[in-house]
């Protein structure tokens, strides 16, 4: 895949039959040869900035929803940032703001696109105004504008869509929570959602947490909102439920944790359905 490959896929149905649709923004694998050419660090030294194989599982527990899933890996563009989250150290068409005016994301180079990984500086030079925008134009909208359209489909068939945006964390501290559910400190979805995915987790004997350390970003900012009947969550899940021991690949537990998802993915149809029949 190259710069001017399409930057996702759409598994399922282009016209949802499910009031829930899924999304995984930060799985890609795709290093396009400009953005290799300008890290200062070897490829590998990037992955940690992917949701290792979080495509995969979600694949995995897919059934007649509609999944979309980029293709472009979350170094050359992040699509959980807004169009504004340009980093003037390495942005030359960014506004140069104060400190205080940064967000923690962009303060901690986290921004469009990724300054840092894993503590260390990523690019060998400032990208020109016209090659983000190119990224914006080709990667990050058509993303996004996909995704509109499929909750909107879904809305207008069920009167209600949820969106569940999948990622994938490092381990917390121990004896801490495996997933993490973000609701936007409940600005993005109706309780009734997060508790039926608190609900799954707990019978499946799994320590849960909502919104901290992840309540979500952009795509449940831009996506959801509730009082029209567009809900948004976003799921964390603990790398080392589904990966190998070097977190490259797919690991034992990969199974248990499709399956745990499917069944979140169902309580969460489950849960939206009499919205739908009192839409209709």
């Amino acid at each position: 895949m190259t710069a001017g490959d399409p930057s996702f896929s759409l598994h399922g149905p282009a016209d949802p039959v499910s009031p829930v649709v899924l999304s995984v923004p930060h799985a890609g694998r795709d290093y396009p040869l400009p953005l290799r050419a300008a890290s200062r660090l070897p490829l590998a030294a990037l992955l940690p900035l992917e949701d290792r194989h979080a495509d995969t599982l979600a694949l995995a527990a897919l059934g007649s929803e509609t999944l979309l899933v980029a293709q472009r890996a979350r170094a050359w563009i992040d699509l959980n940032r807004a169009e504004h989250e340009r980093d003037s150290r390495v942005d030359e068409g960014a506004a140069i703001l104060p400190e205080g005016a940064l967000s923690p994301k962009l303060r901690s180079g986290l921004g469009l696109v990724p300054r840092r990984v894993s503590g260390a500086e990523l690019w060998r030079r400032r990208f020109a105004d016209e090659e983000i925008r190119a990224r914006i134009e080709h990667d990050h909208r058509p993303y996004h504008t996909a995704l509109a359209g499929l909750l909107a489909a879904a809305h207008a068939r069920f009167g209600v869509a949820v969106l569940l945006d999948i990622h994938s964390m490092p381990p917390l501290a121990t004896g801490s929570a495996r997933i993490v559910i973000g609701d936007r400190f409940g600005r993005s979805a109706a309780s009734r959602f997060v508790a039926r995915i608190e609900g799954v987790a707990h019978a499946a004997r799994m320590r849960t947490a909502v919104n901290t350390p992840y309540a979500g970003g952009h795509i449940l900012d831009r996506h959801a909102d509730p009082a029209r009947g567009l809900h948004a969550i976003q799921i964390e899940i603990d790398r080392t439920l589904y990966l190998d021991r070097k977190r490259d690949a797919v690991g034992s537990g990969f199974g248990a944790t499709a399956a745990l998802l499917r069944r979140i993915v169902d309580a969460v149809a489950d849960e939206a359905m009499p919205l739908a029949a009192a839409a209709e």
